[in-house]
């Protein structure tokens, strides 16, 4: 009514330490009978209700409501959460969630008739999250509707239903929140509480045995070592103990327990080894090289906390790149390369040159114009006659005005995508959602001449200042 303001909306505006301009705006609003404008205004989140499992994975829920006037647009956002919630493991033999549900409806008349059957979970249906139920003796099944918040969608399936859709849980345990944990292992952090280490070991004498490339201190994450000679990585506890390759004698390639974390050893026929461990390590590993031919090269890389840093540069200087096992045996000399062949003239590429799309201009342009901006690791390329499908590996988000999962399929125009994007590479994309007019497709678009850069540490800075300009 025109000259009268309610009093819940005066108490939510002063409770929530809105500005006093903007109380005062809205007082006056309501006494010249002005319309309310913008969204309504949740309130708190109330509490998480109870797990909806007694044993094992489930989901728990909690709620908010809006409050607006009649003129007001509708709040943003959800009035649902769900995360997470996990108890102990259910015993063995216990029986599962989907089974007791569809059991619900044993003996009981279906499908309009008075037959009765015994139902077991049917597992082949396309919606994971219905209740599909098969006839135990029969040949076909009933849907009874959506499954129980907290089902799992498939039998071993780390994803739950809720509300009939299929989710998986984001670092902070919030279901189809799309967070994720940065390098430095915070979850939806900005990588920035550690440093990347990133440095190649060349130095080396003339004597075979083994050399010490770095000291990989406790706490370091992402770690990833390779080399390509006949050389061999070695990697030893502080207390000595060699993890693999120690001793002169070379370890198969698998996966190895060391400093509370995985080491994954990789050997190729190349020659070429890799070291690959997610971290963090509980404790200092020394990383050496097993020297049999001139060195040419170890390059390692890992994310350490910033707190650790002057420690470790304290220790590897200390360490001193010395050899710990200096042999009376000289290294065997490469044989003699042969001379290159001469190449033969390369066909023209059919693809042209890109447009020149670097500068600050055209970075904002596209994370302001852009639905997403995210890191992402490209997993494959498939190359169709009027565009290009990119898999890829969601690792840090900047930018979403919708939920992402950790891997997504990017689309980009033609055969010859600008700018283009290489498997096995980290890129920082701005892509805009496209969903077709009958609502059958729903796809991320990677613009032509938009925005790609191969991730940087510099380039993640960049980000951060546009998106200052350009806030959500």
């Amino acid at each position: 009514m025109a000259g009268s303001c309610p009093h819940w909306k005066v108490e939510t505006l002063i409770t929530g330490r809105m500005n006093l301009l903007l109380l005062l705006w809205t007082l006056l609003s309501c006494s010249l009978g002005g319309s309310a404008q913008g969204p309504g205004e949740w309130t708190p989140w109330g509490s998480w209700s109870r797990c909806s499992s007694s044993c094992g994975r489930g989901v728990s829920v909690r709620s908010r409501r809006c409050i607006r006037f009649p003129e007001e647009d509708p709040c943003w956002g959800d009035s649902h959460e769900y995360r997470l919630c996990q108890l102990p493991e259910c015993p063995p033999g216990a029986v599962p969630f989907r089974d007791i549900q569809c059991a619900l409806f044993n003996g009981r008349p279906v499908l309009g008739t008075q037959k009765t059957y015994q139902w077991v979970p049917f597992h082949g249906a396309p919606n994971q999250c219905e209740l599909n139920c098969l006839a135990e003796g029969h040949t076909f099944y009933h849907s009874f509707g959506r499954v129980l918040d907290g089902t799992p969608c498939s039998p071993g399936a780390q994803s739950l239903c809720v509300a009939g859709h299929c989710l998986s849980a984001g670092c902070d345990g919030v279901l189809g929140s799309g967070a994720l944990e940065d390098r430095c292992g915070r979850c939806g952090g900005a990588n920035d509480s550690c440093l990347l280490v990133q440095r190649v070991f060349r130095d080396a004498g003339a004597f075979a045995g083994y050399w010490n490339v770095t000291l990989i201190p406790e706490g370091a994450r992402h770690i990833r070592v390779a080399q390509r000679s006949r050389n061999h990585l070695a990697l030893r506890t502080g207390d000595g103990r060699y993890v693999l390759n120690g001793d002169w004698a070379v370890s198969p390639p698998g996966t190895y327990e060391a400093a509370g974390t995985h080491v994954v050893y990789i050997r190729a026929p190349g020659p070429e080894e890799t070291l690959l461990a997610a971290g963090p390590t509980s404790q200092d590993l020394l990383l050496q090289v097993l020297l049999r031919e001139p060195n040419p090269g170890v390059h390692f890389e890992f994310w350490l906390p910033r707190e650790r840093y002057g420690p470790f540069q304290a220790q590897a200087q200390t360490l001193g790149w010395a050899p710990r096992q200096p042999q009376p045996r000289e290294v065997e000399p490469r044989p003699p390369e042969p001379p290159p062949a001469r190449a033969p003239t390369p066909a023209p590429d059919p693809c042209p040159p890109c447009p020149d799309t670097r500068g600050r201009a055209h970075r904002l342009l596209h994370y302001c114009g852009s639905d997403f901006v995210f890191q992402a690791r490209v997993l494959s390329r498939h190359r169709q006659a009027q565009e290009t499908q990119y898999e890829v590996r969601i690792l840090l988000i900047y930018k979403n005005r919708s939920p992402l999962r950790t891997r997504e399929y990017v689309w980009a125009p033609g055969h010859c995508p600008c700018p283009p994007l290489a498997p096995h590479r980290e890129y920082l994309l701005a892509a805009r959602r496209l969903v077709s007019p009958d609502g059958t497709q729903d796809r991320l678009l990677l613009p032509h001449a938009g925005y790609a850069r191969p991730w940087s540490p510099a380039e993640d800075s960049r980000a951060r200042l546009a998106s200052r300009r350009c806030p959500l």
